[in-house]
């Protein structure tokens, strides 16, 4: 059986999907579409926490579909701008857990994330799908995949 990790940039998929369809992405479809046929070694989606309720409803959701979940406070600066990415923790994990994976599975449009679908295609030979709304997923990080899969009516919820 095929092992396959799957990692989730949760802020970039809420972002683009409502950006580009006005509706949120379904990880219950996607969750069987990643995993099917497949042993998940780990499955981990990143998120900040702004410690809202429906947030935390969000995140127990998350939990109970398969996916551990990491979070980062929100941190808002004195001029006003926000802080709250997980480039550095995804590549990390990335790296780590697929090298001994067949499959990564990364849930981004990011272009940041080429070089770590790079990494792993090329040092640890592990297959790379990137799922993303096309028009705001990276042409790096497209080529950088041995697949993408778009994002469009059969994964967003009704």
């Amino acid at each position: 059986m095929t092992n396959v990790t799957i990692l989730v940039d949760v802020q970039n998929v809420y972002y683009t999907t409502r950006q580009a369809f006005g509706r949120s992405f379904d990880y219950n479809t996607f969750w069987q579409q990643a995993t099917e046929g497949r042993n998940v070694v780990k499955a981990i989606a990143y998120a900040i926490d702004r410690g809202d309720e429906k947030q935390r409803q969000f995140q127990n959701i998350l939990r109970a579909i398969g996916f551990e979940v990491k979070l980062k406070p929100f941190i808002q600066r004195s001029d006003g701008s926000a802080k709250g990415d997980w480039d550095v923790g995804i590549a990390i994990d990335g790296i780590e857990h697929g090298k001994d994976s067949d499959v990564l599975v990364l849930l981004s449009g990011d272009g940041d994330f080429d070089i770590l679908a790079k990494t792993l295609r090329e040092k640890y030979q592990t297959k790379v799908e990137v799922y993303g709304v096309e028009s705001l997923t990276a042409q790096s990080l497209i080529n950088a995949a041995d697949s993408f899969t778009a994002i469009g009516n059969k994964l967003l919820l009704k």
